[in-house]
């Protein structure tokens, strides 16, 4: 049944992502998330609300639970929500010439809040959100240990917990770079998570990105910030749901350092560099 249960997730995930992706492309919003690519063609970001509607929705529907459903939704469309803001508001010249979150707080000093910076803080309360509900659901790992805990402990947990996600977020949106990059990085992540009892979580988040990586590959769509942050958020509480605090600040310590990583060394480079990932990496795109 278990098997049956997260089918029916990715079926879902391939289904809301690629009817989404549909209604946004044909609706009078359509005209206005037209980009160019880093090869001067024109695509759409039409893909990055499909995949956090599709994402979220099915993740919540696979969510073993009240709680973690909520805790998805409220991850996955907030952190969708805050990217596509990003991707509207952070195309206007004004807005470019702050870059990086040294860039973001620069501004801000000057009386200036960028899209970049309602991004940052809109992805880490969404995950902060999201931590706090993943607290009530029983079937979390560790649920009956952080029940015995004082305050101050659950507390740290819970902020464990939102950096996991608001981490993996970021870390999506940094391989979004070439197409299908992140959509492939977000099913190399989610397939091995989408055993146990918090699979369907993952389960769903593939299930979307499956249904989007043709259009991706093909040049035709991006994710841009919306569908990039979204999808690592619902990665990100799959794996917030699967770990204690140990394991959460493991796996926060290894985002944090790929973070710090991207601002000394091109992940582009180093993927073209290493055999493997080269190859991955240009499966399935068109090398026009």
């Amino acid at each position: 049944m278990r098997i049956l249960g997260r089918l029916l997730a990715v079926g879902a995930g391939v289904a809301a992502a690629r009817y989404a992706l549909r209604e946004v492309r044909t609706s009078p919003a359509g005209p206005a998330l037209e980009r160019t690519n880093f090869r001067g063609r024109t695509v759409s970001l039409a893909a990055g609300p499909a995949l956090a509607v599709g994402a979220s929705g099915a993740a919540a529907l696979g969510a073993p639970g009240v709680a973690s459903g909520a805790a998805v939704l409220v991850a996955g469309v907030g952190a969708g929500a805050v990217g596509l803001y990003d991707d509207v508001v952070g195309a206007r010249p004004e807005q470019k010439t702050a870059k990086g979150f040294a860039g973001h707080l620069a501004a801000l000093r000057e009386g200036r809040v960028t899209a970049g910076l309602v991004k940052i803080v809109g992805v880490g309360a969404a995950g902060l959100g999201a931590a706090a509900l993943l607290a009530a659901d029983p079937r979390v790992a560790g649920h009956r240990r952080r029940q015995r805990q004082g305050a101050f402990g659950r507390g740290v947990d819970v902020l464990l917990g939102a950096g996991v996600v608001a981490g993996t977020a970021n870390l999506i949106n940094l391989l979004d770079l070439r197409p299908g990059r992140a959509l492939k990085s977000g099913l190399l992540l989610g397939a091995p998570l989408t055993g146990g009892t918090h699979g369907g979580l993952a389960a769903g988040a593939v299930g979307a990105a499956a249904g989007l990586l043709p259009e991706d590959l093909g040049e035709e769509v991006m994710l841009g910030d919306s569908g990039a942050n979204a999808l690592g958020a619902v990665l990100g509480v799959a794996l917030a749901a699967r770990t204690g605090p140990v394991g959460r600040a493991g796996t926060l310590a290894v985002l944090a350092a790929l973070t710090a990583a991207s601002e000394k060394v091109s992940f582009t480079q180093v993927i073209q560099r290493t055999p493997g990932l080269r190859e991955l990496d240009a499966l399935g795109r068109s090398s026009d």
